[in-house]
């Protein structure tokens, strides 16, 4: 086989996805992960993830040997040449990464490393996370490499094989040159750097887009109160080479396994570290303060009178923080309904990717088989999930089985005039009836 051996340790989206994406580029990749259950899934090309084109990757990686899925950590290291960390950051206490796992992990490595391992930093750290994993090792012959991923849940396997970027930071311009040669076969710029400019350039990256969707949402707060249409303002934005389209789509706040615990863990190093960052702090608390407005908005509308939403049935439609993806960490979905719960409302939800029972959502919701099941006697619908099928319900049904004809469409993803027709009231972000279409 080609290329050099790769360990690659931790198996959730970043992990299984660039183990699988390597094997495919003809490196021979062994997978550890402490989830022996997990383990014996892959082990039979059994994808839990929901990530297009990645099971075919797994089920094609483990048929030709070059995809190996092991339990213990040490007998995946041993003898690679190079091993990815793909471990979970979580937001620690204060809103810092947690870096637990990273740490565990570089310590029980240390020994049984090849002589002259390239240990790579693939999990989402904060400045300083090369040199403290190079020190925990412990090793001169071992060097410490950051190589931030850029993956998009849903479109994880395409964003490998065709990235916009590569970035290689390391102290040591041999072990930075043997990681770039493991996506030598991809076409895309390469920037090769220190590990520290390597490592803030993951966090940057995660903070413009939080930055973009707050003012999104915060421009479509102007464009009602001025009766214009964010779409109308956006395209007109998007076409400026110099702001572009992406990100800039209204919502119900942003959220996922990312922006939320990148943004706040670049806030504290930056206020550890005695530095100013007011934009950071206004995005952040943009978004907070854009979820409650939200919810006034349904209270408004849906209040039996005293300002709570006691006694109110409402159907939620998508609960994942994004469509294509079966995640709910840090879903604003989530967040909005947390919020309409403490205003009292029952809460009845639908999400395609949720099929199965959920008790971790138990005492939040309750999880409905189908969007009629969802809507039926509730007092209005509330779409937090861009999830395209959406736009094809049968609405005119919907609408007779809701007690009140209203859909709060906190994606702006359906037809208004569509709505209309089945006699709903249709509330979006940004735009107006007569507008909107």
């Amino acid at each position: 086989m080609s290329g050099p051996s790769v360990a690659v340790i931790g198996t959730g989206y970043v992990g299984l996805t660039t183990g699988a994406c390597l094997a495919a580029l003809g490196h021979h990749v062994v997978c550890a992960d402490a989830d022996l259950r997990k383990v014996e899934r892959l082990r039979r090309a059994e994808v839990d993830i929901l990530e297009p084109g990645l099971p075919e990757l797994v089920a094609d990686g483990v048929e030709s040997g070059r995809l190996e899925f092991v339990h213990e950590t040490p007998a995946a290291v041993a003898g690679a040449g190079v091993v990815f960390l793909c471990l979970p950051t979580p937001m620690g206490v204060g809103g810092a990464a947690d870096l637990a796992a990273v740490e565990a992990v570089a310590d029980e490595i240390r020994t049984v490393l090849a002589h002259g391992a390239v240990v790579v930093n693939k999990s989402t750290v904060p400045v300083g996370t090369a040199e403290r994993v190079a020190a925990l090792i412990g090793r001169p012959d071992v060097s410490v490499v950051s190589n931030p991923e850029f993956l998009r849940e849903g479109r994880a396997v395409q964003d490998f094989r065709r990235p916009d970027r590569i970035v290689v930071g390391a102290a040591d311009p041999d072990a930075a040159r043997r990681v770039a040669a493991l996506y030598a076969e991809l076409d895309a710029p390469l920037v090769v750097t220190d590990a520290a400019s390597a490592e803030l350039t993951k966090y940057a990256a995660n903070f413009f887009l939080a930055m973009k969707l707050s003012f999104a949402n915060n421009l479509a707060t102007v464009c009602e109160r001025f009766d214009a249409d964010v779409d109308d303002v956006i395209a007109g934005l998007g076409h400026d080479p110099r702001i572009g389209a992406a990100f800039l789509q209204p919502g119900p706040g942003w959220g996922g396994s990312c922006l939320p615990k990148d943004t706040h863990a670049l806030l504290t190093v930056c206020e550890e570290s005695g530095v100013e960052f007011p934009l950071l702090r206004a995005t952040i608390e943009t978004n907070v303060r854009h979820q409650r407005q939200l919810v006034e908005r349904v209270v408004a509308g849906c209040s039996p009178g005293d300002g709570s939403l006691r006694g109110v049935r409402l159907a939620l439609l998508g609960l994942t923080f994004k469509a294509g993806t079966s995640d709910l960490r840090d879903s604003p979905a989530l967040a909005i309904a947390r919020l309409l719960k403490e205003r009292g409302a029952e809460l009845r939800a639908y999400d395609p990717a949720l099929s199965e029972s959920r008790p971790d959502l138990s005492d939040l919701l309750t999880l409905a088989g189908t969007p009629e099941e969802a809507v039926r006697d509730a007092r209005a619908a509330v779409v937090l999930t861009e999830w395209p099928h959406f736009r094809d319900l049968d609405w005119e049904t919907i609408a007779g089985l809701l007690t009140s004809p209203v859909v709060y469409d906190f994606r702006n993803l359906l037809d208004p005039r569509r709505l209309g027709r089945a006699r709903l009231t249709w509330e979006g972000i940004g735009r107006s009836f007569a507008m909107a279409g």
